[in-house]
């Protein structure tokens, strides 16, 4: 399987010296996670390119830093913002041309948005083509307490959009949500481009995986049985661990599974 590891796992530490502390570890596939407009400057996305490239480094996906703002800046009534964001987000998928990245993760809109369900796809849409002009591809995620945390929404999405509807599954945000992960990964299968994994017990609903109960194994196996070629990004909490090694030792025993 392609397993590589989020800087958010890092966070609050800078982004940059997150992304080489990865390089040095010898992991060779990341998600970007970024914490602040002026990391889309680019003198910065050089420097991480500079990063990327010594490491040979292969950048999966970017998270913006403006996840918390997209329901109000995207899926709300002013068409103004809209356009803001828009424009931040053809930045992002210029990002993602420069450092290779195929993916860019959204949080998306709350459930308490003014958009229907028709209007909030149409936004996303917008969105999309958007960035696929720079060649990237806008996956929304499933995040709790955010609209698309529901199931009857992704499936709404699925409806509406058909093979436009391009999920990354995050298996702790559907414990969050109160959904078992392999639920999600049969119905949605079709649909998901890419994962955030993380594990999981009784106790916990965020652990680094293998420090839980999840059977990876038997999910690794499901996904390449159908053909699955994404990547699972390990993206934990600072909490779930007390040394940066143990999220390289976790990333390296999901290598050999």
């Amino acid at each position: 399987m392609n397993i590589g590891v989020s800087t958010s796992c890092f966070y609050p530490l800078e982004t940059e010296i997150a992304l080489e502390n990865l390089g040095k570890a010898g992991v060779k596939r990341v998600e970007i996670f970024f914490n602040a407009l002026l990391e889309c400057k680019p003198a910065f996305v050089d420097l991480l390119q500079d990063i990327q490239e010594h490491y040979s480094m292969q950048v999966t996906s970017l998270h913006p830093t403006m996840s918390l703002a997209e329901s109000f800046m995207i899926f709300s009534a002013y068409d103004r913002r809209y356009d803001e964001a828009e424009e931040q987000y053809r930045r992002y998928g210029e990002i993602a041309a420069q450092l290779g990245a195929k993916y860019i993760i959204m949080h998306g809109g709350k459930p308490n948005g003014v958009l229907s369900d028709e209007e909030y796809c149409e936004r996303y849409l917008r969105i999309k083509n958007a960035v696929r002009r720079e060649g990237a591809i806008v996956l929304q995620e499933n995040v709790v307490r955010f609209r698309a945390g529901e199931v009857e929404f992704l499936r709404a999405m699925c409806e509406l959009l058909g093979d436009e509807a391009e999920f990354c599954l995050d298996l702790k945000q559907c414990l969050r949500a109160g959904y078992r992960p392999m639920e999600l990964v049969e119905e949605f299968l079709p649909h998901i481009r890419h994962f955030h994994i993380s594990d999981h017990s009784p106790s916990s609903d965020c652990l680094l995986p293998g420090d839980g109960g999840f059977d990876f194994p038997s999910f690794f196996d499901y996904l390449n049985s159908r053909g699955f070629s994404g990547t699972q990004i390990i993206e934990v909490y600072n909490n779930c661990y007390e040394k940066y090694d143990e999220i390289y030792n976790s990333y390296y025993k999901l290598l050999n599974k």
